[in-house]
């Protein structure tokens, strides 16, 4: 966001505006959301944020950087709401419910049509040719894994799941079914749709 100065400021020949970094970077990740990483256009940025060229080098670096900045902080915010919808203090059909229903609500939040996880439908295809891309991809999916396998066993702690249930396994599978969502949700799947495959998927994973 522009900062304007007040006018009866003396004005300085070349003075900087100030921008509000945290609200720039958030509307560069809705630009790349939109038309993923390849598809965005440094004009693009530049219109998303308001910000010019020299002022989007300055605050960020180049469009690598600023997109790496933006997959950084859209694994924060996932991974932090996830680890909340998977607390202890519920059954676990109740905490798996409440991750799906979160991610469902990140993944309808486009102003025109549902737009899926913003990592599925921009790292993926980068991954392939960047390391630096595909390493954050891993790691954030590892974390995910992480998040469900310590809720599933702390389930089986608690007599929600068999003995012999694995809950590394269950975890890789429960992490496969929120990418399937958001990969169905960018494709024109309805969310009543996908909550009821979210509500299957929750009924096969505590069976």
């Amino acid at each position: 966001m522009v900062q304007i100065s007040n006018d009866d400021e003396p004005k300085r020949r070349g003075r900087p505006r100030a921008y509000d970094p945290q609200a720039a970077l958030l509307r560069a990740m809705d630009a790349f959301w939109k038309s993923g990483y390849s598809g965005t256009s440094l004009d693009d940025l530049s219109a998303a944020t308001g910000m010019n060229r020299p002022s989007l080098y300055a605050a960020f670096g180049d469009k690598r950087s600023l997109y790496l900045k933006a997959l950084a902080h859209y694994w924060q915010v996932a991974l932090g709401a996830m680890h909340a919808d998977l607390a202890e203090d519920r059954p676990l059909a109740d905490s798996l419910m409440r991750a799906y229903e979160g991610a469902l609500a990140i993944y309808f939040s486009g102003e025109d049509r549902a737009r899926g996880c913003f990592v599925v439908s921009t790292a993926v295809t980068e991954a392939v040719e960047d390391a630096e891309i595909r390493e954050g991809l891993m790691t954030g999916f590892l974390a995910f894994d992480a998040d469900f396998e310590a809720r599933f066993r702390a389930a089986q702690r608690n007599g929600e799941l068999r003995d012999d249930a694995d809950p590394a396994a269950l975890a890789v599978i429960a992490t496969g079914v929120m990418h399937t969502i958001a990969i169905r949700a960018r494709s024109g799947a309805t969310r009543a749709a996908l909550e009821e495959l979210a509500r299957k998927a929750v009924r096969a994973l505590c069976g």
